[in-house]
């Protein structure tokens, strides 16, 4: 670094340890050594301090040789006798800042102020990071960039932030300028703020820059297998997997240098609108790691380019801003021009493939009345019909390419869609109709995508719209059968029908052993792909995360173990897995990457087991809540007892079969109880006990073990008299 910044560097680390020391002594006062101390809802304990040092921070107390390792690597006040451009102390005072930051956000859970305010979110937990994790695993989320301070008008704040979504990365915000800050600046322009928008407030201090480093960290533990304290591999693995860049708009003071200085052992650079000194050469981070006086109209590209991120953007010619970072806006009701399906209405998407002479390419009609013809708030019929053709086109990839509607058509600014088939729902905002949406355009985002992403198989796409309400009816009985005809065809299938399973590696960036392994009968974990989905997958992309899998000879029938998937597994898994039995949670179950949707768990009171599924915030009988079970399974790791699962596998008839299948469920939130509640009846009336799904015990009864068994007992759950499960 060059000494000034390196001198403004270990000043502020000196003046935020110092504020660690004064808050850790204040809490320790008001709230005793022995206080619990976390960031809610977290299973990787106070995960920087922890990554780095191996250390666990479970109470107040064990800050203290934290903060001690803090004070011996702060530099003395620089001298002359600094040796440039060595950056020894300004990485050792930027990772004493890191440290401290994390006390002082730790302890305002605990004495205030909390970091939760108004737009300020404070700590991600484990339910968000395994959420998100999912995008950064399949690249619809290259990198983050964390913005602080304050840009010189509104204007500027919005172009930046839509810059940075256009891009598909997640925009994390932290500190002021002068009182003011971008994410307040956003806020007074009306834009989204949150993670489904990918422009995430963490607080006003400077302080919760750590979140985002610690975001970083948590994936590099829980998704890489990285063990705490390895922390070479932390900084590595952050560096070349978790692309990350700051940019620091506005007035940066020493805390804000200190602050830097962290990020970039992280391999983070830092951009500037300011007129600061420069450090080019290469080193720590990839390129450059502090690049100063940038235009705010080349900010973003300048970024892109200096923390070596290629992005390949769909150019798609709308009067809206497109792409992934739009895929969670949502168009709420004060803002809603007009919408389609949702009960609302009558609505429906379809895409079948057509022979080459019965496709027009580049054909996007709308067949009715355009979106100006309906008033403001306007509940309309909606038929989306895409026919596809190409050479390789094949009828099973018909579902696989009508599921990405919802994404493609999601990613357009001021559109919210929800749902597939007949149980969609669009809604347009009054902002995009302003900038002058039409529905046609909607073809042409579908049109464009189809190609861009699936251009392997499909050559030619024409989209038709239908807004009559007499034609959308008479096309949606059509489209009703060509779905009740899928649904037949898969489940007609059976693991036992086939010879070829399919893997999916999708997640092996963040699990570098995990393979989940898909047959007719087991979805994905992450409940996002069929079997028929992986062939598809695999037929559009050979080369690609989807690759078949040859069962091989029989091992062993009952716990589902056959050779070739064994053989599979062991090499995928760089030979850290060597069996896997597909048919049960006990004896060698299949590894977890991080997207699970549910969580299995044994109860052994009980004889029976437990699922909870993501997002489900209260306790379990386990004594654990999703996200610390969620930190036991994933990263790729086979956990005899606990399994992560996608939700409807629980209605398979391959379900843990050779566990005692649906029978030994004995707990589940009810809310997923409901969700399920069609499935698994049916599933329970096969089993010849059809009142099955009423003697499962959730939250409403208890969380607790003990009384889960007490339940089970009064109304005479099955598992009670089934044999052992251990």
């Amino acid at each position: 670094m060059s000494k000034f910044i390196l001198g403004e560097a270990i000043k502020g680390a000196h003046k935020i340890v110092k504020k660690a020391e004064e808050r850790l002594n204040q809490a320790i006062a008001e709230k005793g050594e022995n206080c619990p101390v976390s960031f809610p809802d977290t299973a990787y304990f106070i995960p920087i301090i922890y990554s780095i040092l191996g250390h666990k921070v479970e109470k107040l107390g064990d800050f203290k040789p934290v903060l001690e390792k803090s004070k011996s690597l702060l530099p003395q006040e620089p001298t002359e006798k600094l040796w440039l451009p060595y950056l020894g102390p300004g990485l050792d005072a930027g990772m004493a800042t890191l440290f401290a930051e994390e006390i002082i956000e730790a302890t305002k859970y605990l004495i205030g102020p909390i970091p939760v305010d108004g737009i300020w979110l404070g700590a991600p937990n484990d339910v968000i990071l395994r959420e998100r994790g999912v995008e950064f695993t399949d690249g619809r989320a290259p990198g983050f960039a964390v913005v602080v301070g304050a840009a010189p008008n509104n204007e500027i704040a919005v172009k930046i932030a839509q810059e940075l979504q256009s891009a598909s990365l997640y925009t994390f915000f932290c500190g002021h300028t002068n009182g003011v800050s971008v994410a307040e600046q956003l806020a007074e322009e009306g834009i989204d703020l949150g993670w489904e928008t990918r422009l995430v407030p963490f607080g006003k201090d400077i302080y919760s820059a750590i979140y985002a480093i610690g975001f970083a960290v948590r994936a590099a533990m829980a998704f890489g297998g990285i063990p705490a304290g390895d922390f070479r591999r932390i900084l590595m693995y952050v560096k070349n997997r978790i692309f990350a860049f700051l940019l620091a708009l506005g007035h940066i003071d020493e805390e804000k240098y200190a602050t830097a200085a962290g990020a970039i052992s992280f391999g983070a650079p830092t951009l500037t609108d300011t007129d600061i000194p420069e450090i080019l050469p290469t080193g720590i981070c990839l390129y450059e790691h502090v690049v100063s006086n940038v235009p705010y109209e080349e900010m973003v590209d300048k970024a892109l380019e200096v923390r070596g991120l290629k992005i390949e953007v769909t150019k798609i010619e709308l009067p809206v801003a497109y792409g992934p970072a739009f895929e969670g806006e949502r168009v709420r009701k004060e803002n809603l021009y007009l919408e389609a399906g949702g009960a609302k209405s009558t609505s429906f998407e379809l895409l079948t493939m057509a022979p080459s002479e019965e496709v027009e390419d580049d054909k996007i009609e709308v067949i009715g009345p355009e979106i100006e013809s309906f008033p403001e708030g306007s509940k309309i019929p909606l038929a989306i019909v895409a026919k596809v053709a190409g050479a390789k086109m094949k009828r099973e990839f018909e579902p696989v390419l009508e599921r990405q509607i919802h994404r493609f058509i999601n990613e357009a600014q001021g559109v919210m869609h929800i749902g597939q088939r007949d149980i969609n729902w669009i809604r347009i905002s009054k902002e995009a109709q302003k900038k002058g949406l039409k529905l046609r355009h909607l073809g042409d985002i579908i049109r464009g995508k189809l190609l861009a992403d699936y251009g392997r198989i499909v050559d030619k796409v024409q989209v038709t719209i239908y807004t009559e309400e007499g034609k959308v009816k008479e096309l949606l009985e059509g489209a009703r059968k060509i779905f009740h005809e899928r649904d037949e065809r898969l489940q007609a299938l059976s693991d036992e029908s086939v010879d070829i399973y399919y893997s999916c590696t999708l997640c092996q960036s963040f699990a570098p052993t995990h393979v989940c392994v898909i047959t007719p009968e087991r979805i994905g974990l992450c409940g996002a792909y069929t079997w028929l989905d992986g062939g598809a997958a695999y037929e559009i992309d050979p080369t690609g995360g989807n690759q078949p899998i040859e069962k091989g000879a029989l091992i062993d029938a009952e716990k589902g173990i056959w050779e070739g998937v064994n053989e599979f597994i062991k090499k995928k898994s760089g030979g850290k897995i060597e069996n896997v039995s597909l048919y049960s949670m006990i004896h060698d179950p299949m590894t977890c990457c991080g997207c699970f949707e549910c969580i299995l768990a044994i109860l052994p009171m009980t004889n029976g087991i437990m699922v909870v599924q993501r997002g489900y915030q209260g306790m379990t009988p386990t004594g654990m809540t999703f996200s610390t079970l969620a930190g036991m399974v994933g990263g790729g790791q086979q956990t005899p007892g606990f399994m992560g699962v996608g939700k409807t596998y629980l209605a398979s008839k391959k379900f843990i079969s050779y566990d005692g299948g649906l029978l030994r469920l004995v707990w589940m939130p009810k809310e997923l109880k409901e969700e399920l509640r069609p499935m698994l009846q049916k599933r329970a009336e096969e089993l010849g006990v059809p009142d099955l799904v009423d003697k499962i015990a959730d939250e409403t009864v208890t969380t607790t073990e003990e009384e889960v068994l007490a339940f089970m007992e009064k109304v005479g759950h099955p598992s009670l008299t089934m044999a052992a499960l251990l």
